[in-house]
């Protein structure tokens, strides 16, 4: 099971709303996201905005395309776009670089 920690900005004046709207994720992208193989998956936000999130799947790389190839992902990423700080264009999931792991406390 690969681990994956991400980083992405979230515009510090959305922090508030971008919580409430993971009040409310959408049954259908939930359930999406758990075919497509993610688990265990986490978001972290702090104040300024930075937001830090985890999963655990088999595979990150087949995981992200089962994602990009659901209608409903494609949905949630155009709404969440504008959220988010520094994405040069990309949707955010598009715009996720994982961290390298240097240690793991099993």
């Amino acid at each position: 099971m690969q681990r994956v920690c991400f980083l992405l900005k979230v515009r510090a004046e959305k922090t508030e709303e971008y919580r409430e709207r993971h009040h409310h994720v959408w049954a259908d992208m939930l359930a999406a996201l758990s075919e497509a193989g993610w688990h265990n998956y986490s978001l972290f936000l702090r104040e300024d905005g930075l937001l830090v999130g985890y999963l655990e799947t088999p595979d990150f790389d087949r995981a992200r395309a089962a994602m990009e190839a659901t209608e409903v992902n494609a949905r949630w990423q155009t709404e969440m776009a504008h959220f988010f700080e520094e994405l040069d264009g990309q949707a955010p999931d598009a715009a996720m670089r994982p961290l390298t792991e240097v240690f793991h406390l099993a």
